[in-house]
């Protein structure tokens, strides 16, 4: 294999330039092209591509974002917009492409696949969701960014002795919430994997008021409730002035963690090293910190365990 393209899709997440960059490096050090491909599947479409060298990738590996930008393509989910795609392969000739993104990305990098393109995904996404690795390019980098706006927020909520509802990122999925809320000292953590009792949360914060407490921080993954209409329900039932904070797009951004740029580095690495060989339609995974690999479509299909062990510890340590 002599040209490869590389492109970032969906949802930006830190540690997509330290990715992009692994890729670029190990296959120029394997004698291969590489083509950067901008604005994801849309770029593919219309041809928006540019030869990428050792200078492309440099100065980028601690960049949050992604210097090929990124694009949600409906178009490329049509038959014709696919057939665009492949022309584009075809022409500028194009062996194997490596995907950076989250499942929709990857049900895309399962049509190339099909359409006989060696395709390799690469795991990059805050909301540590893909089912087959541990871990994804950006979550670290993620939680780290909201444990940091944790702490500055129990500042001003010790203050003024008060409660605070933090909605988390999480598309549907509790890690964020869960593992911030644990390494934040939160006094409670509502998200979709557990069953949520109002009278519960309101009777520990109503204890822990009782015996001194001066601050309560309250974890929400989005989309379960209106946090605003959540925090008026609190602050009825416990008489505890409740504020909510939405964090929004600030966990998608930053410098990328030493956790994140290692297993970005790991992973285009690896999904290179795949490429050389010939081998296509796999996703890249970190499993008990080992780099491996997977189908497809087997790893989309895969469900992940809830973390029932960490989710009991947060209980346990938040009394």
């Amino acid at each position: 294999m002599k040209t490869i393209g590389v492109l970032t899709s969906g949802g930006d997440a830190p540690g997509m330039n330290a990715a992009i960059r692994a890729v670029v490096r190990t296959a120029i050090y394997n004698d291969m092209k590489v083509l950067g491909i901008r604005r994801g599947y849309n770029g593919l479409i219309y041809g928006d591509l540019r030869e990428m060298n050792i200078a492309s990738v440099g100065d980028i590996i601690h960049r949050g974002g992604t210097i090929l930008h990124t694009y949600r393509s409906d178009e490329f989910k049509t038959p014709e917009g696919m057939k665009k795609a492949k022309n584009i392969i075809e022409i500028f000739g194009i062996e194997g492409v490596v995907v950076l993104g989250g499942d929709g990305t990857f049900r895309g990098a399962l049509d190339l696949s099909r359409m006989g393109i060696p395709t390799i995904g690469i795991p990059c996404t805050i909301d540590n969701d893909i089912n087959c690795t541990d871990y994804t390019i950006g979550f670290d980098t993620a939680t780290n960014t909201v444990v940091d706006a944790i702490n500055k927020i129990r500042d001003t909520v010790t203050s003024h002795q008060r409660a605070n509802v933090i909605e988390v990122m999480g598309r549907g999925r509790g890690d964020i919430a869960l593992y911030t809320g644990v390494a934040g000292g939160a006094e409670h953590i509502i998200m979709p994997e557990v069953p949520f009792d109002i009278n519960d949360l309101c009777k520990r914060l109503i204890q822990g008021k009782d015996r001194g407490k001066r601050s309560h921080i309250i974890m929400l993954a989005e989309s379960m409730f209106d946090v605003n209409e959540l925090c008026k329900e609190i602050e009825d039932k416990t008489g505890i002035e409740t504020r909510a904070t939405v964090l929004g797009h600030i966990q998608r951004g930053g410098s990328p963690t030493v956790a994140d740029r290692i297993l970005a580095s790991r992973m285009g690495y690896h999904a290179v090293k795949l490429l050389k060989e010939g081998i296509g339609n796999r996703l890249v995974c970190i499993r008990n910190n080992q780099i491996t690999d997977c189908d497809i479509e087997e790893g989309l299909a895969m469900q992940k365990e809830f973390d029932q062990e960490l989710y009991e510890i947060s209980k346990v340590l938040s009394i």
